[in-house]
């Protein structure tokens, strides 16, 4: 199960990642562009869910493009989902509280990978590769 504190530490982790508050929740950027942020469900997200309250905390996450996000959703939908807010947006919605750690690791990283700047991108591969 993981946590709020360990979103902060991978995503700080990665190259030119900074921590913002934003409507009142967490969000993680690499350089100005948030690729990890804390979601509350708001109403129209519960009634879309057909869920009276939300359970647990939910992260929202970059994706490369809707496809990953489908893919994502179709392998694990008990930790991956979406609502019809993030209809056409390359994001998905993952129950922190059910995603495994070493999972969480590579959501973050993709969705670093999916919201950083190409040069940076390929520098940061660049240094891990040697």
């Amino acid at each position: 199960m993981a946590t709020w504190d360990d979103v902060r530490a991978l995503a700080l982790a990665l190259p030119e990642t900074s921590e913002h508050v934003s409507h009142g929740g967490a969000q993680w950027k690499v350089r100005a562009k948030g690729f990890v942020w804390e979601r509350p469900l708001r109403r129209a997200d519960l009634d879309a869910l057909g869920i009276d309250a939300q359970t647990g905390p939910v992260l929202g996450a970059a994706t490369e493009d809707e496809a990953v996000k489908f893919a994502l959703i179709a392998e694990d939908p008990s930790v991956f989902f979406t609502t019809p807010h993030f209809d056409g947006y390359a994001a998905v919605l993952v129950h922190l509280d059910r995603i495994s750690k070493r999972r969480l690791s590579e959501v973050v990283a993709e969705a670093w990978a999916a919201a950083a700047p190409a040069k940076l991108l390929r520098e940061h591969l660049q240094r891990n590769v040697d």
